[in-house]
């Protein structure tokens, strides 16, 4: 019926049921507690067996990060602690190695991912890409001031100032309707 069935990996505490869990074509089956090599043996078990499926993984993984729920809310740990930021609230990002800067008016936090992600799952009539390094939230812009001979900075509600290249002034005048 369903041409690629999905991988399941079981995860219990309970060795009872393994048994049921194979007979429904699971690729493996971990007793908790399970170590990180563990669950790599088993998809990599599955990988082995699945040759022609092995992208399918990372562009479900691409998929699941891109819906609407990511657009709307940024997900970062603090400590031990993970904080959830409203889309609404980050002030702009930055760009800082492998990480992303999040600035909002509470701090700064740091997100794995890169710029070009952030600028795929954002939402573009409400953050842009003013330079190489920065994405910001264009309800915060309150000016734009021309800075050097062909670059600009956007000065945020909160005092911040956001370089702006050129082509990224370009972006953002139509953003904002200019």
């Amino acid at each position: 019926l369903i041409e690629h069935p999905p991988a399941v990996i079981f995860t219990t505490a309970f060795d009872e049921y393994a048994m049921r869990a194979f007979e429904s074509h699971a690729v493996d089956y971990l007793l908790k507690p399970f170590s990180k090599d563990g669950f790599e043996k088993a998809v990599k078990k599955w990988r082995e067996q699945h040759p022609s499926q092995g992208s399918a993984p990372a562009e479900l993984l691409e998929t699941a990060a891109m819906s609407p729920s990511q657009s709307q809310r940024i997900v970062v740990k603090n400590g031990a602690k993970i904080k959830i930021i409203p889309a609404h609230e980050v002030l702009f990002l930055e760009a800082s190695d492998d990480y992303v800067k999040v600035h909002t008016r509470e701090g700064s936090f740091l997100k794995n991912k890169t710029m070009a992600y952030f600028e795929k799952v954002l939402d573009a009539q409400q953050f842009a890409r003013s330079h190489r390094s920065y994405i910001v939230n264009v309800q915060y812009i309150t000016r734009l001031d021309q800075y050097e001979k062909d670059g600009h900075i956007a000065i945020l509600s909160n005092g911040a100032k956001v370089p702006v290249s050129k082509s990224g002034y370009s972006k953002l005048r139509t953003v904002l309707g200019l």
